[in-house]
């Protein structure tokens, strides 16, 4: 390394690293995150450029137009770093190669990172989390919190790290097929997790009746007796020894066996109702359904449904 390369210190990619952190923290309609992306640029380009017309002029490439998922950013991040530590040591790359690298990236990794994130990792942490405290364990919480900072965290420092070290080599790798199969794989556990929570925090009872047929006499435990007995005080222990042996030998204690909607729901698919709806609510969403009025029309309909006697 000669004496005078323009090199970024271990200081200075923390740095840059947890100001990212707060990359929508000025978001705004016009260039979306392109503010936070600047601000967690800063640190590099003091280090890079020594003149205040290299910063200013630095700093104007990287307060163009940026937006893409908020963890995904840290890729395109260090592959930046490395464009312009190569820059400010004399290589042949100018304003449009910059911009035209984080523009290319931006838009395949935005796609990447809801899958992941939103719909694979948060859920699964989410409900194990929500499984603990419901079991009324006081660190769901907690656990809930270092995790998800922890993956978050290393996440972003991780592939960070990657992009410097790998500068613009890595568009080869992220244009070879690598992320529409990382977002189907997400995609498909997502839904595979949602899925397996659905029958689990969703509950539907139909208790309206769809056949009531009478019972054989010979199948019913006659409890007129033992009845009898406990109101004039001379239960014995014998007698409910003999109707709990007949319980076990498989007869009823009902006269009518009735049969729900739920019953026969239940015997088509255990959780096909839950699954319905859940199909159904996702239908109204990408109808461009307002989610207020669909939580509001939830309410109505099993209010109106316990009303009737169909839901229980």
């Amino acid at each position: 390394m000669a004496d005078n390369e323009k090199k970024l210190t271990k200081r200075d990619l923390i740095t840059v690293w947890w100001r990212s952190f707060f990359l929508q923290g000025s978001w705004n309609y016009e260039r979306m995150q392109n503010l936070g992306w600047a601000y967690a640029m800063i640190p590099a380009i003091r280090r890079l450029y020594k003149t205040k017309e290299e910063r200013i002029d630095a700093l104007k490439r990287h307060l163009e137009f940026f937006n893409t998922h908020p963890y995904l950013a840290s890729p395109i991040l260090g592959v930046e770093l490395a464009l312009e530590e190569q820059r400010a040591n004399g290589a042949d790359i100018n304003d449009e190669t910059i911009n035209g690298v984080k523009v290319g990236m931006m838009g395949p990794l935005a796609g990447v990172g809801d899958p992941v994130f939103w719909a694979t990792i948060r859920p699964v942490l989410g409900a194990f989390c929500a499984s603990l405290a419901l079991a009324q364990n006081v660190l769901a919480p907690i656990i809930f919190f270092v995790v998800w900072n922890a993956i978050r965290m290393g996440f972003l420092w991780y592939t960070q790290s990657f992009g410097y070290k790998q500068g613009v080599n890595i568009t080869q790798d992220l244009s070879g097929g690598m992320l529409p199969k990382i977002t189907q794989g997400a995609s498909i556990l997502g839904m595979f997790v949602l899925g397996v929570l659905v029958p689990r925090w969703t509950t539907m009872n139909f208790v309206l009746e769809v056949s009531k047929v009478k019972n054989q006499a010979a199948n019913v435990v006659d409890l007129n007796k033992l009845t009898d007995a406990a109101n004039n005080g001379k239960l014995h222990v014998d007698q409910v020894r003999n109707v709990i042996d007949q319980v076990v030998a498989g007869k009823t204690v009902d006269t009518f066996k009735v049969t729900t909607l739920q019953d026969t729901l239940n015997s088509l698919l255990p959780g096909l109702a839950p699954l319905l709806l859940l199909l159904i609510v996702l239908w109204l969403l990408k109808r461009k359904v307002n989610p207020i009025w669909i939580i509001f029309g939830l309410f109505i309909v099993g209010i109106l449904g316990y009303w009737a006697g169909i839901l229980g």
